[in-house]
């Protein structure tokens, strides 16, 4: 089956933990290390480390939020790919999911620092 002239791309979103979010979409707006970076479908491909931040996805009427830290974005063959060290899907704007983004990069921080702490 062609993708040429699609005007959807399939989307993933993954941690560790489990499948975010799944679905076809029209938009993705993602946070890289490098700024932030819009992927419509047909775009070419591409990788790219995640910042801690949001991730919208446009799909159809509705707008998915989810809150991210860490990981990476792969684009390719009209498929978008997030692999995420962490990921919530939230019920909400866009700040709503950036501070769900900024509590799971607090959370992995303690966790890191009580390792640390209990190797001592």
């Amino acid at each position: 089956m062609t993708t040429e002239g699609r005007s959807t791309m399939q989307v993933d979103v993954v941690s560790p933990e489990e499948i975010v979010w799944s679905g076809e979409a029209n938009f993705v707006v993602a946070k890289t290390v490098e700024g932030e970076i819009g992927v419509l479908p047909q775009h070419e491909p591409l990788m790219a480390a995640i910042a801690t931040g949001a991730v919208e996805i446009q799909a159809g009427d509705e707008r998915v939020r989810i809150g991210v830290h860490g990981g990476f974005l792969q684009v390719f063959e009209n498929s978008v790919t997030l692999l995420t060290d962490r990921a919530t899907l939230v019920e909400g704007d866009t700040d709503a999911a950036r501070e769900v983004a900024k509590t799971l990069e607090a959370a992995e921080t303690s966790e890191n620092q009580q390792e640390e702490d209990a190797a001592e």
